[in-house]
């Protein structure tokens, strides 16, 4: 369903993006890949896409936070690829520290990627699909945004907040056919979690189903909601149950 569409992946090339572009690709999809420092990775995930799966891949480097710049990265897609039909807003960054000692800049930084880039991207994406009179668009938020996490006040907000501009966006472009949903994952074994993963610690003990996820599970989420047609502004948790 997704062969010969162009999907938009932000924060693609490492842990959850990257297995997210990689799962797209898998369907057919071709891929822009946004990225905001290493070069490297994001050239090896559209490598590993194109040689595997024979998609058009490109990558993108942009401040998502930066509402001039990815009004122009999104240009460059619509010159490169011609349109966008699935829009996933994974970048995200932490920025962890008790709220009585948080300082603003913590903040307010964590809210402008984790949301306001999310809101960035869809306000310029959002012409294609009305155009096309259709699409999909799949933020990643947390089950910190649904549960609240102790240190993470400025995460949690920004999380909690996409759910609610992901209910908002699905409510406006649904009459144009566009579906807007969310994905809450847990705890996934990726860099931002490395050094509290393995089914020995207490995190794990804490998890009904017993381990952390992988970014793949979550890919396999996302690529569910970006091809139903009769999903939208719903929040699906890929968490092991720690937030049921």
């Amino acid at each position: 369903m997704l062969k010969g569409k162009v999907s938009v992946v932000t924060g693609g090339s490492r842990g959850i993006g990257a297995a997210v572009v990689k799962k797209l690709a898998s369907l057919g999809s071709d891929v822009a890949v946004i990225y905001a420092g290493n070069e490297a990775m994001a050239e090896e995930v559209c490598n590993f896409c194109r040689s595997e799966y024979g998609v058009k891949a490109g990558h993108y480097r942009c401040n998502v936070a930066d509402f001039g710049e990815v009004k122009d990265t999104v240009k460059k897609i619509k010159e490169d690829f011609g349109t966008v039909n699935v829009l996933v807003n994974n970048a995200g960054i932490t920025r962890d520290g008790l709220v009585a000692a948080m300082g603003e800049q913590a903040f307010s930084d964590v809210l402008d990627v984790n949301l306001k880039g999310a809101f960035n991207m869809i306000r310029h994406c959002s012409a294609f699909f009305i155009r096309n009179k259709g699409g999909s668009i799949v933020n990643i938020s947390s089950v910190s945004g649904i549960m609240g996490n102790a240190g993470q006040a400025n995460y949690a907000a920004s999380k909690a907040g996409l759910i609610g501009l992901t209910k908002s966006v699905a409510r406006e472009l649904a009459p144009k056919n566009v579906t807007c949903n969310a994905v809450a994952p847990g705890f996934i074994e990726t860099d931002m979690t490395r050094g509290i993963s393995g089914e020995d610690n207490a995190l794990a003990g804490m998890i009904p189903l017993g381990r952390m996820g992988n970014p793949e599970e979550v890919a396999n989420a996302v690529a569910f909601l970006a091809e139903s047609e009769y999903i939208t502004g719903e929040v699906l948790r890929v968490d092991g149950g720690i937030a049921m």
